[in-house]
């Protein structure tokens, strides 16, 4: 199975120079649930941007620069590889942006963990467009509040057969 995961606001924005443009603990400790044991596909930026491999994972990164390594990750220089390589580690491949991973992904993605911050944010990057029909919602949690006030859920869509 193929899964994207992500945090958006209102408006698809998923980040703004580089970097995430909220932090919320409860919604990382959940990108850690989802993602623990298995295989992450990540975009170099992407991975910049965290900073380090995460542990307990595979973590795949991809990226066009032939010459770019991790230690610690994986480096694939192809969005099919990196899945392919994830599905030998564990049934479920984690894709977890950044944008362009993300729109690269969505045709052959089998599920989307969608975590929606009712707010709307200044940003350069957005997490591509979702409802049009090709998607069911099996699970949206209760309203969380960040420590700000701000409402966000949990959704979860599979795609509709």
């Amino acid at each position: 199975m193929i899964s994207l995961l992500v945090a958006v606001d209102l408006n698809r924005v998923i980040g703004v120079d580089n970097k995430m443009p909220w932090h919320i603990p409860e919604e990382l400790k959940y990108f850690k649930e989802v993602t623990m044991g298995k295989a992450i596909v990540m975009g170099r930026k992407t991975y910049e941007s965290i900073g380090r491999p995460l542990p307990g994972r595979l973590n795949i990164i991809i990226t066009r620069n032939e010459g770019y390594s991790v230690e610690g990750a994986e480096v694939l220089h192809d969005l099919n590889a990196a899945i392919e390589r994830g599905k030998e580690y564990s049934e479920e491949v984690v894709i977890i942006g950044g944008a362009e991973i993300f729109n690269l992904s969505m045709p052959m993605a089998d599920r989307l963990y969608i975590t929606v911050i009712r707010n709307s944010y200044e940003g350069d990057t957005f997490f591509p467009e979702y409802n049009d029909g090709n998607w069911k919602l099996i699970s949206e949690s209760e309203d969380h509040h960040t420590a700000e006030g701000i409402p966000y859920s949990y959704l979860i869509y599979d795609r509709a057969k």
